[in-house]
């Protein structure tokens, strides 16, 4: 039988994260899981109720100047780089792991984690709800809509938008 254990309340002191650039913001409700394996850079606002889940095999990287919203959720098992000057809306959602296919004689829940990293460009902007599976690159300057599902890397300065996410335009030079 499994057994399933608590993960932790994920409070923290700054001083606990692995780095804290100066003028971080964590607004109330923060959690913040492994904050050894978590780095943020200078001038960072995390908003309430934000969810930063670290992870003991990979880490949680924030560059400078960023915004992340309220109620967002990244979960680092495969390493998440976020570059500089990204803005994050409320409710994003960045994974990534996922269970792999085990087949039908083995429960979902049973089947083998399988990890690939996350890596956000500089100068990015994750729409409101929108939502990163493992393994995505988004490259430098990308928009993404609210509510978009992105399910594969990203070229420089593109807009997406959709489930699942799909080009609409380059952002103009």
């Amino acid at each position: 039988m499994r057994r399933f254990r608590s993960h932790g309340d994920g409070r923290f002191q700054p001083e606990e994260l692995a780095a804290v650039g100066d003028h971080a913001v964590f607004e109330e409700g923060v959690r913040i899981w492994h904050p050894e394996r978590v780095y943020l850079g200078q001038n960072v606002y995390v908003g309430h109720q934000a969810m930063l889940k670290g992870y003991y095999k990979n880490d949680l990287r924030i560059g400078d100047d960023c915004w992340i919203g309220q109620g967002c959720f990244f979960h680092a098992a495969g390493g998440i780089t976020v570059g500089d000057r990204v803005g994050v809306g409320p409710f994003v959602k960045i994974l990534t792991s996922f269970h792999g296919e085990a087949g039908r004689a083995v429960p979902i829940l049973d089947s083998p984690l399988e990890f690939a990293p996350v890596v956000v460009g500089d100068d990015c902007d994750l729409g409101v709800g929108s939502l990163l599976l493992p393994g995505v690159t988004l490259g430098r300057g990308v928009q993404v809509g609210a509510g978009a599902v992105v399910t594969k890397d990203v070229p420089d300065f593109a807009v997406v938008a959709g489930n699942p996410a799909r080009i609409l335009r380059y952002r103009p030079e």
